[in-house]
C-alpha cells in the first residue's frame, strides 16, 4: 500500500511537471496603472493556486479557533462532571456513619 502511494505521487509529479514544461512560455499579466508582469504561465497558475489556498485557510481560521475553544470548555466540563460522579459514587458505597 505504501509503494502504491509513492507510485501515485510520482505519477502526479510527472504529469504536473510535464504540464509546467508545456506551458513555459512567458505571458503578460496586466495590472492597474499600466503595470505589467511577465512570467511563465505555470508559475502564474501556481501563484494563483497558492494564494487561493491561503485565503481559504484564512477564511476558515476564525471558525476553527472558535470550535477549539468550545472543545476545550466541553472537555473541562466533562472532566469536572466525572470527578463529581466518582466522589458521589464513593460516598454511596460507604455505610452511613450513624450505623457504626
Amino acid at each position: 500500500m505504501r509503494y502504491l502511494f509513492w507510485l501515485i505521487k510520482f505519477l502526479l509529479f510527472v504529469i504536473l511537471f510535464g504540464f509546467a514544461m508545456h506551458n513555459a512560455e512567458t505571458v503578460k499579466l496586466n495590472f492597474f496603472f499600466d503595470y505589467a508582469w511577465q512570467a511563465p504561465l505555470a508559475l502564474l497558475l501556481l501563484i494563483a493556486f497558492v494564494l487561493g489556498a491561503v485565503f481559504g485557510i484564512l477564511a476558515v481560521l476564525g471558525k476553527v479557533i472558535r470550535l477549539r475553544r468550545e472543545l476545550v470548555a466541553l472537555r473541562k466540563e466533562v472532566r469536572a462532571r466525572t470527578q463529581v460522579e466518582v466522589v458521589t459514587a464513593d460516598a454511596a458505597l460507604q455505610p452511613p456513619r450513624d450505623a457504626i
